[in-house]
Parts: C-alpha cells; structure tokens; sequence
C-alpha cells in the first residue's frame, strides 16, 4: 500500500539561503504539489558552531517571501537529541555501532579507510561512535540520477553517528528523522548522494524504511564550484523575489512566458502548478550558473 506523499526540505542555517537553495525548494515544493502531498519544513540545526545567528529566521522570511509555504510546524534538529541518543543506543546494544578513539591523524595514516570494529574500544569518555558497514556494495535507484552504487567498506568505512564531542552525526540524525516524519520522498541535491547511501544503510540497520530520492542537478557558481554558503553564495533577495523565482523555474525544467517575467510571485507559482510534472525535472549533476 502506498504512504501518502511527504516530502519535506531541511535547510542548514549556517547563513541565508541562495539561489541554489531556491531550486532545491521550488522543486521539492512542485514535486509534493504535484502529487497531492505534504511538504514540511526541517532545519538541520545539528552543529552549533557552523550556525550563523539569525540564520533561521532569516531562512523562514526568505522561505514566506517566495510563497513556499509549508506544511505544519517546523522541525528543529536540536530539539531531538533524544531520539539520536536511543537510536545510539540500540546500536550499539545490537553490535551494529561501536566505540571508537581513532583521530583524523590516525585515519590519514589508513588513507582515510575506517578499518571497522577490528579497533573498537569499551565505553567511555572521548570516544566518537560510529556505524559498522557491509562489505558488500549497496545501491539505490534515484528518480533523477537512475541507479547509484557504492561499496562504504572502500568508501570511508564505518562512519560516525555521534561524534567524540557528543554532537550527533549527519547521516544518523538525517535518516533518522526522514523515517520519523514518515518522509515518503526526498528532493535534494546530487553532492548529497554518497549521504543517501550512508543514510539509507542506517535505516537499513533501524529496521526503518528509506524514502523515496531524487537528487537534483547542482547548479553551480561563476568559478566553477558548487553554489554554497561556505564558498560566499549571494543571498537570495527577498525584497525583489519575482525575478529570482523566474529564473528559478527555467532550473525545474519549465519555459514561463516571458509575460511572467513582471508578475507576481502567487502568479508565478500558479502557472508553475499548472504546468509542472516530474518529467520537466532536468537530470544530471550539473547546472550553470544563473543570470540575475
């Protein structure tokens, strides 16, 4: 039986969001329209040192001015510790996770090749936990990318789930939380495709289901790299988000009339609802930079 749709978008507010992050969204939110669904909102507020202050609100006016309204309240990562911790815990009770001293000195020493419980330690203070994997290849067929591989044990080896300094790891807290929002599909960026893998073996170790994934094309900066925050994106401008959303569109495989240029944001999105299905999505990995 199928779940109803959920898809959900799970910015981190390490600063504002760009215009990366605006195909990201007009896609997800397209996508849950299109398919009747939900479209919650999650900020991945798990690492306190990489926050900007007032990121969050930030991203919350840029996300209204654009009229990508979610559905319910907002889901904060910090608030859930928690549930981190008992999945932690059930684990590491189950052999699948185990204790670990390694340092990054160490690991360059292992070329960056985990070599697994071989070097587990007992319990403890400075100790990261981390995710034994298999020594198999595992792979996913993603609605936009076909089907992925990866082999993890050749890939990084076993990974963290809760780091030395107690803070959670990214691909447990974000497979966690997909599985208990009941997130049916995720609409994200391709360079998080080596997360998905990673995060659908934690599910996989859960018991939990995986959603659903298709990973978007990046589109990329003038110099080459991916749009970020960390490499000096501009902010999208929420006091002019006609033109921003215009050329957002051409990114979700649409063609606006020109005559859509000028309008307003409702009126935009009205015509995208009208016009986008799936199958407009470009695949691939990349995007050029935009003209703004």
């Amino acid at each position: 039986m199928n779940r109803p749709y959920r898809g959900r978008f799970a910015p981190t507010p390490s600063g504002p969001l760009h215009f990366g992050s605006l195909v990201t969204a007009l896609a997800g939110w397209l996508d849950a329209r299109y398919h009747g669904g939900q479209w919650l909102l999650r900020i991945d507020d798990l690492d306190p040192p990489r926050q900007q202050p007032g990121a969050v609100d930030t991203i919350l006016r840029q996300l209204d001015a654009f009229q990508l309204h979610w559905d319910g309240d907002p889901v904060y990562q910090s608030r859930r510790s928690d549930h981190y911790q008992r999945a932690v815990d059930t684990l590491l009770a189950e052999g699948k996770a185990f204790y670990c001293t390694l340092s990054r000195k160490q690991l360059k020493a292992l070329d960056h090749i985990h070599p697994g419980p071989a070097v587990a330690q007992p319990p403890g203070p400075d100790r990261a936990v981390r995710l034994t994997v298999p020594d198999t290849p595992l792979w996913l067929d993603d609605r936009l990318q076909g089907r992925v591989h990866a082999d993890l044990a050749l890939e990084g080896g076993a990974f963290v789930i809760r780091r030395r300094d107690g803070l959670f790891g990214y691909q447990l807290a974000c497979a966690l939380d997909d599985a208990e929002m009941a997130i049916t599909d995720v609409v994200r960026g391709s360079d998080l495709l080596a997360s998905t893998l990673r995060q659908q073996w934690v599910l996989e170790c859960l018991g939990k289901a995986a959603p659903c994934y298709a990973h978007l094309p990046v589109v990329m900066d003038p110099a080459g790299g991916k749009m970020s925050k960390s490499a000096g994106a501009a902010a999208l401008d929420s006091e002019r988000p006609g033109g921003f959303l215009f050329t957002a569109l051409g990114y979700v495989g649409l063609t606006p009339p020109p005559t859509l240029r000028d309008a307003g944001v409702a009126e935009q999105l009205a015509w995208a609802r009208a016009n986008w299905t799936p199958a407009h999505q470009p695949g691939g990995r990349r995007l050029p930079p935009p003209s703004i």
